[in-house]
């Protein structure tokens, strides 16, 4: 994707503009969107909401080698998928109108295209001695971290002699003038940093803690401290809501903040409001994480070299079209590699847990489920319902009118995949059946083009009874098209389940069960489910039977399966003359 076309960059360093709250989710656009990512998301949307501020996305790619322009257009898709829009930020043209359309003019919003602004404010810092060019090389660099690691002790890089603290190093910025490669670092401070953060408390670094780290890389793109620190100035961003992840960065965020000054007025930046929000765990215990696809695909790979001793790394990168090198890697837990997982895991046909929010898509989460249980890891809104139950189920107005910083735990959340699929079974169940006939259809054309041809196919009033008989069988999108396959498939064509043949239809009192319904079935009114059931009631009672012993012969019949949705729906949705059909197959083969 190219960049939206945003306003002029500032033709001063900082311009002045309207200071309401401000929060922001600055994603670096280097894959898809992290479900992680999106929570913190979410919560900044609700905060500025619940405040009657503004939300806003920036796009960080400074990291030109793993940016793209591809995963910045998914991680908005994703976003707006989800409902998170922003106030601020790239314009994403959507059916329902563009976001970010009404943005302030504090952009662009991608940082590669501010580039101009970042220099002007590190000039400013390397001539109010706060800076300076640095030229070791990468491996000098290493020979000196390398030479800590066997003294046992933390590398810190060593501030060169000539560099003094608040003096101007002209010599260094002629050097770096004239083109010489080299990165420019901060002159950290010596005093204690405190982060007074909103979920954690007062958090104090030592003096000592911090070292001269680098500010801007020898591409000459800024790193990510020092590019978020003018940009949240720049962009009145007044609340930072992350995850505790960064609270490491957040002591070097501050003291560039303390030492950095508008070039137009003297005062110092503002330093925003943090709030380090709980990190997401399995229920295991470890970190969720992109890492979790390749251990599942790692684990299907090992299992299945552990029972079929011909099977290796050339066997299996033959079979998956990938490098020997790259599988190799791959199972000696050298790489990690998503794509390498994912065609690994489709070889040994295993599925791999859902880590990215277009995960959640393709198998067929509804957003508003995967917001309501995000909302719920490390925040609770504290209410009871009239059960007096903690209020748990509630959509994205609730969240907006009810989110808060001091509501936000701060021990790690787990993230309960089952809670998950039944927040979103429970979300299905409520929709009106048109509104999940349009959900399916659409979900259909993007993930599953040749199921969605079979339901266009379908005559309309067909496909309309199909969708609403399997609708409460379905606890995600994805489950449909195997709920929907005994509709999917010509009487001809079904295949009957052997072991449940045997076990239930190539018997006296099976076949007898198949005889009785064929006789019964025409004159049964297909339009009424009931009558179908009521007919499986009485067989059972007037033979003595089990409602089970009548009901899985037929089951049988027509779906090629003992699990489907009530006989008389499936009756419905057949019709007649295709149930008959069905029946009569099933007792030729008994």
């Amino acid at each position: 994707m190219s960049p939206p076309t945003s306003p002029t960059p500032h033709t001063a360093p900082n311009t002045p503009h309207p200071a309401p709250l401000v929060t922001r989710f600055a994603p670096s656009p280097t894959g898809h969107l992290h479900v992680g990512g999106a929570r913190t998301a979410l919560f900044c949307w609700a905060f500025a909401q619940a405040q009657g501020g503004r939300f806003m996305i920036r796009i960080e790619d400074t990291d030109q080698a793993r940016s793209s322009d591809e995963s910045a257009r998914g991680i908005l898709e994703d976003l707006a998928w989800l409902g998170i829009l922003w106030n601020d930020g790239p314009t994403l043209t959507t059916p329902l109108g563009a976001i970010g359309a009404q943005s302030r003019p504090v952009g662009p919003y991608f940082q590669a295209q501010r580039l101009g602004l970042y220099n002007q404010y590190l000039e400013a810092l390397v001539r109010a001695g706060r800076a300076y060019p640095a030229f070791e090389s990468a491996q000098e660099i290493d020979v000196l971290r390398q030479a800590a690691v066997a003294a046992k002790k933390t590398f810190r890089y060593p501030r060169p002699a000539d560099v003094v603290p608040g003096v101007f190093p002209a010599q260094r910025w002629s050097r770096a003038q004239a083109g010489e490669p080299h990165v420019v670092r901060f002159v950290a401070p010596s005093a204690e940093v405190v982060v007074n953060d909103q979920i954690l408390g007062p958090v104090r670094f030592a003096p000592g803690e911090m070292d001269d780290f680098v500010v801007r890389k020898t591409d000459g793109f800024p790193t990510y401290h020092f590019a978020v620190v003018v940009d949240d100035e720049l962009m009145g961003v007044t609340h930072v809501l992350r995850a505790q992840e960064h609270l490491i960065n957040t002591p070097r965020h501050v003291a560039l903040q303390q030492a950095m000054t508008r070039l137009d007025t003297g005062a110092r930046f503002a330093t925003p409001v943090y709030g380090h929000m709980p990190l997401i765990f399995n229920m295991d215990g470890t970190k969720m994480s992109k890492r979790d696809k390749a251990k599942a695909a790692r684990k299907a790979a090992k299992d299945a070299l552990t029972k079929n001793p011909a099977l290796n790394a050339g066997t299996l990168a033959a079979a998956t079209g990938l490098a020997e090198t790259a599988v190799s890697a791959f199972l000696n837990a050298e790489s990690d590699d998503v794509n390498t997982a994912e065609a690994v895991a489709r070889h040994f046909k295993v599925g791999l847990p859902e880590i990215e929010v277009y995960d959640f898509r393709a198998s067929g989460y509804l957003p508003e489920a995967i917001t309501n249980f995000l909302a719920l890891l490390g925040w609770s809104p504290g209410m009871k319902d009239a059960a007096g139950k903690d209020v748990e189920k509630f959509d994205m107005a609730f969240l907006a009118k009810h989110f808060s910083i001091d509501r936000i735990g701060k021990k790690p959340a787990q993230f309960d995949r089952t809670k998950l699929l039944s927040f979103n079974a429970d979300a299905i169940k409520a929709l009106p059946d048109a509104v999940f006939a349009q959900r399916l259809v659409t979900w259909a054309a993007e993930f599953n083009p040749a199921f969605a041809a079979q339901l266009a196919a379908l005559p309309e009033a067909a496909r309309t009874r199909l969708l609403a008989v399997i609708k409460p069988r379905c606890r995600t999108l994805g489950d449909a098209p195997g709920v929907c396959a005994f509709a999917m498939v010509s009487d001809q064509a079904l295949a009957f389940d052997p072991t449940a043949m045997d076990k239930a239809v190539r018997t006296d009192a099976g076949r007898a069960v198949l005889r009785a319904f064929a006789t019964a079935l025409p004159g049964l009114n297909p339009t009424e489910p009931a009558a179908v059931d009521a007919w499986v009631k009485a067989h059972a009672e007037a033979g003595g039977m089990k409602m089970g012993e009548v009901a899985q012969p037929v089951r049988i019949a027509l779906t090629g399966g003992t699990v489907s949705p009530p006989l008389g729906d499936v009756v419905a949705v057949l019709g007649t003359a295709s149930s008959l059909a069905r029946v009569e197959r099933c007792l030729a083969q008994a």
